[in-house]
């Protein structure tokens, strides 16, 4: 397939990306496209506890870990802080005060060592983070993003064109994963867990709701959860979680492949991919494979390192728009909401004083 990332303007020289939305304090040194590092500490095991993300919790992990990530990300790309030549990293949407402990720390770098700083939003990072991989879609594609708090049907006619074609209009595909775990005692993170137990499973054992009925492109996994609870209660003892699990997966993974390969279509489109932690789903791979190879339909997905939250997604993105010439400003702030950037813009957004 014909390599249509050449015309497309990266940053040339060594920049620091940094990535703190959830649950991960992430870093990464890349030149260009090249990742030459890419670090990540999770807190799985810390929010396992509750089954879930406490975001207190989670921005105090971060303040402990940003250091050593930074400093682990700059030897393993073998440089130092001198090295860089500028910084990039999450600033919406997620957590706020998970944010705010990259951001601010980003910020810190980037003033310090009187380097040019960009904000990055944390989906176009997901949605960029094919330009990881040796063989990236070509534009225009349509791109499936499936991660834990979003579940999105996005039109990439080129980077920094985006224009959305469905999404969920209650919860997304990854918290219906988490819950369904945790009502099935199969702990966090659910994704995971679900994929466990589902291979021994049948997938057919228990009829589960898909949610929205015709030739919509949109999603909802509410209704999922509460059939999933109402299974948990009458079945009992008697419930086999392995089939459950096997059932759960079935009715999340056949709604999202069917509506990606639905809307690529419709857009004609002819390559789809699909991005965030949900990716690394290997029936949710395995299906989509199936379906757009029927469609004459490419697919596209990065390795599991680039699906989930990561700071080297984030430094493509970056990347791009620092050679675009965008500059954030030193008031930048942690959203928890943001639409999807458009084209950028060297004053870098609202109020302050350009970098």
């Amino acid at each position: 397939m014909e390599d249509l990332t050449s015309p497309l303007r990266f940053w040339e020289d060594p920049l620091l990306a940094i990535e703190s939305s959830c649950d991960e304090t992430s870093a990464s040194v890349l030149v260009c496209r090249r990742i030459l590092s890419n670090v990540v500490a999770s807190q799985v095991d810390l929010h396992a506890q509750w089954g879930g993300v406490v975001p207190e919790a989670a921005a105090r992990a971060h303040i402990e870990a940003i250091v050593p990530v930074v400093d682990r990300a700059l030897t393993d790309a073998g440089m130092q802080a001198r090295d860089l030549t500028a910084v990039v990293a999450t600033n919406r949407p997620g957590l706020v005060g998970a944010l705010s402990v990259g951001l601010t720390y980003a910020k810190g770098v980037a003033f310090a060592l009187h380097l040019p700083f960009v904000g990055v939003h944390h989906l176009e990072g997901h949605i960029l983070s094919t330009l990881g991989c040796p063989e990236p879609p070509p534009f225009p594609h349509l791109c499936l993003v499936v991660s834990g708090g979003h579940t999105e049907l996005v039109l990439v006619g080129q980077p920094f064109s985006y224009r959305l074609v469905g999404q969920t209009l209650d919860d997304a595909a990854g918290e219906a994963f988490d819950k369904g775990a945790r009502l099935l005692g199969l702990g966090y993170p659910g994704g995971r867990a679900i994929q466990e137990a589902a291979a021994s499973g049948d997938p057919n054992r228990y009829p589960l709701p898909r949610g929205l009925s015709g030739d919509t492109t949109d999603f909802s996994f509410s209704g999922l959860k509460t059939a999933v609870l109402r299974l948990v209660q009458r079945e009992g003892t008697a419930l086999s979680v392995p089939d459950a699990a096997a059932s759960l997966q079935e009715a999340i993974v056949s709604v999202l492949a069917e509506r990606a390969v639905r809307a690529a279509e419709d857009q004609g489109a002819r390559a789809l991919s699909v991005v965030g932690g949900v990716a690394a789903n290997r029936a949710l791979r395995e299906r989509l494979l199936a379906l757009s190879g029927r469609r004459g339909i490419a697919l596209f997905v990065p390795p599991p390192e680039l699906c989930t939250d990561n700071a080297a997604m984030i430094g493509l993105a970056g990347s791009l728009r620092l050679a675009a010439g965008e500059r954030s400003r030193w008031d930048l702030d942690a959203l928890p909401n943001a639409d999807l950037p458009g084209p950028p813009s060297p004053s870098g957004g609202p109020g302050g004083t350009s970098v």
